[in-house]
């Protein structure tokens, strides 16, 4: 494995993270990492449509409200992302803390802004990634309707 460390978002991982073209990222499921009370690693899938890229070194992340995940964040902001996108395993360690909360939002989220702290890209010289978790949405036109609201409101 090779791997690329940076301080920010990579071109590739950005325009991923972008909010743009919500329809063409349906089936790209990351992995956003934390860890419990216990200190026990946590894994929760996260979508395209609940990780904004507000600029290439901060991401706004949009939970479920109550989760053992948001829960984990508010205590402690850690959180690692993982995704593969374009060949490449990327792991974004991030440092989190809460947004307010957003009155009479449409579909009320544990809203939090991240600050990328460390950008991992690895590559195998020897074999080429093709996939990482993917996903078919049951409904995708509701739900990319649904993740264009929920990014709006989450770039208040």
């Amino acid at each position: 494995m090779t791997d690329h460390l940076y301080s920010v978002l990579d071109d590739e991982l950005y325009a991923l993270l972008d909010g743009t073209h919500l329809r063409d990222k349906t089936q790209i499921a990351m992995t956003l990492h934390t860890v419990d009370e216990a200190g026990y690693p946590h894994q929760a899938m996260v979508s395209a449509g609940e990780v904004i890229a507000e600029s290439r070194d901060k991401l706004r992340i949009a939970l479920w409200l109550g989760t053992n995940t948001s829960g984990n964040l508010l205590r402690d902001g850690k959180a690692l992302l993982g995704v593969v996108y374009g060949g490449v395993s990327y792991t974004v360690r991030l440092q989190a803390e809460a947004l307010p909360e957003l009155e009479h939002a449409k579909h009320p989220r544990a809203r939090f802004v991240a600050q990328v702290l460390e950008t991992r890209a690895d590559t195998a010289k020897y074999a080429t990634i093709t996939s990482g978790i993917s996903i078919e949405l049951n409904d995708p036109q509701a739900v990319v309707a649904r993740w264009e609201e929920t990014l709006e409101e989450l770039k208040r």
